[in-house]
C-alpha cells in the first residue's frame, strides 16, 4: 500500500474510527484499525463486534492494498500530525509515515484475518432529521440499565409506527421515553439498540434538519453520515412491556420551572455525594415545592414557586434521576404528576405534547 493524504483529514477519520476499537477483548485483532487503499480513497474500519465504524477520506493512492495498524497508537500519532501531508507506505510488517522532511515507522499486520463487515439491507428503513435523531438519543439513552444480568435493558427500544419513532429506555428505577416525527418509513418495525452504539451515533450528528436514513435488519442497524457508516448489532430478546408501567391518572400535578429546580437538586447532590443512598425530599403544597436534605456534610432546605393542582404530598427521590432528565429535557418548565409517596411520578413537558416522558420511582422515607 502506498498513499498520500491530508493530515487533518486523516486525524479526523481516525478519531471517528477509534470509537469502535475494542479495549476489552480476547481477540487482539480487534485492537487494530483496518486501512484499505483503493483508487482515490482511504477507508478506515474499526469494530468490536458490537459497534462498527467505517469512514473514508480522499487520498492519492499510488499502490492499492490493506493493512491493520494498532488503533490507539495510530490515533495518538495522527493527532500530532494534523498540519502535514502524510504519506503511508507499507511493507514487511511495517508502515512508514512520511511527513515534511521526517518519517516514522509503525508496526502493522496483514488484513486477512480481520472480520468481514456485513452490509445491512435497505429493505427496512426509516428517515428523520439528524436534529431529531440526536435529540431522541440524548433524551433516553442515559436511562439504560448498567447491569449485565439483564442485557436487553442495556439497550434502547426503537419503535417505528404511523409516522413517528418512539425510543424507550429503563433500568428498573426510572424510565425514559421520547417520540419524534418521521419523514418516511418502509413499514412498522422494532429494534433494541445498545445504548453505547446510539451514543456514538449521537456524537457524530449535528443539529441540522438534513435527512438521516436508518437501515434496520433482524440483527443489525446501520446509519450513513456523510463519508461515515455506523453499524450496530441489535440486542435479541423481548423488551419490557413499558406501556403497562406508565399510569395515566394522577391525583397531584405540579408545574415546576426547570432551571431553579435543577440548580436546587444539584446543590442537594453536593451534600449527599458521600452517601448515594441519601434521598432528597419534596414537600409539595399549593404554591411551593420545598426541597430538603440532611446529611453528614450539611443540610439543605430550599423553596421553589410552583403551580399545584391536587392534594399536598411529601415524597422522596434519588436526586440523580431527576437531574439527568432535567439536563436533557430542553424545556423551560415541566409538569410532574404524582399519586402517593409509594407510587412512581411522571415528568412531562408543560403545555402538553408527548415529546418526552420520564417515570421515576420514589424512595421510601420513614
Amino acid at each position: 500500500m502506498k498513499a498520500l493524504c491530508d493530515g487533518n483529514a486523516l486525524a479526523e477519520a481516525v478519531g471517528k474510527a477509534i470509537k469502535a476499537v475494542s479495549t476489552r477483548t480476547t481477540d487482539p485483532i480487534l485492537g487494530n484499525i483496518k486501512i484499505d487503499a483503493t483508487r482515490g480513497t482511504l477507508t478506515l474500519t474499526a469494530t468490536d463486534n458490537e459497534l462498527t465504524i467505517e469512514t473514508g477520506l480522499v487520498a492519492d493512492v499510488a499502490e492499492e492494498g490493506s493493512i491493520l495498524i494498532p488503533g490507539r497508537l495510530f490515533s495518538d500519532f495522527t493527532r500530532k500530525l494534523t498540519g502535514e501531508q502524510i504519506g503511508l507506505d507499507s511493507g514487511s510488517g511495517r508502515v512508514v509515515l512520511h511527513y515534511a522532511d521526517s518519517n516514522s515507522e509503525l508496526s502493522c499486520v496483514a488484513a486477512d484475518e480481520y472480520p468481514m463487515i456485513p452490509k445491512v439491507s435497505d429493505k427496512q428503513s426509516f428517515t428523520l432529521s439528524g436534529k431529531d435523531l440526536k435529540d431522541l438519543i440524548n433524551k433516553v439513552a442515559f436511562s439504560v440499565c448498567q447491569d449485565d444480568a439483564r442485557p436487553v435493558l442495556k439497550g434502547v427500544l426503537l419503535e417505528v409506527d404511523e409516522g413517528s419513532v418512539t425510543a424507550v429506555a429503563l433500568d428498573g428505577y426510572r424510565l425514559a421515553k421520547c417520540v419524534k416525527p418521521l419523514k418516511g418509513a418502509t413499514s412498522a418495525m422494532k429494534a433494541i439498540v445498545p445504548a453505547r452504539c446510539l451514543n456514538e451515533i449521537s456524537k457524530m450528528l449535528d443539529d441540522s434538519d438534513d435527512d438521516v436514513k436508518v437501515l434496520v435488519e433482524k440483527t443489525a442497524l446501520q446509519i450513513e453520515l456523510g463519508h461515515t457508516t455506523i453499524t450496530s448489532v441489535l440486542i435479541s430478546g423481548e423488551f419490557v412491556p413499558y406501556r403497562n408501567i406508565i399510569r395515566t391518572v394522577f391525583e397531584t400535578t405540579v408545574t415546576v420551572p426547570c432551571e431553579p429546580f435543577l440548580d436546587s437538586l444539584e446543590r442537594s447532590m453536593l451534600l449527599s455525594r458521600d452517601d448515594k443512598s441519601n434521598p432528597v425530599q419534596f414537600d409539595i403544597s399549593e404554591r411551593r415545592l420545598c426541597i430538603s436534605l440532611a446529611s453528614g456534610m450539611g443540610n439543605l432546605n430550599e423553596k421553589i414557586s410552583v403551580v399545584t393542582v391536587g392534594p399536598d404530598l411529601t415524597i422522596a427521590f434519588n436526586a440523580k434521576y431527576f437531574t439527568e432528565a432535567l439536563r436533557v429535557c430542553g424545556t423551560d418548565s415541566v409538569v410532574i404528576k404524582f399519586n402517593s409517596p409509594a407510587d412512581p411520578c411522571v415528568v412531562e413537558p408543560s403545555g402538553g405534547g408527548d415529546d418526552f416522558l420520564y417515570l421515576i420511582l420514589p424512595v421510601r422515607i420513614s
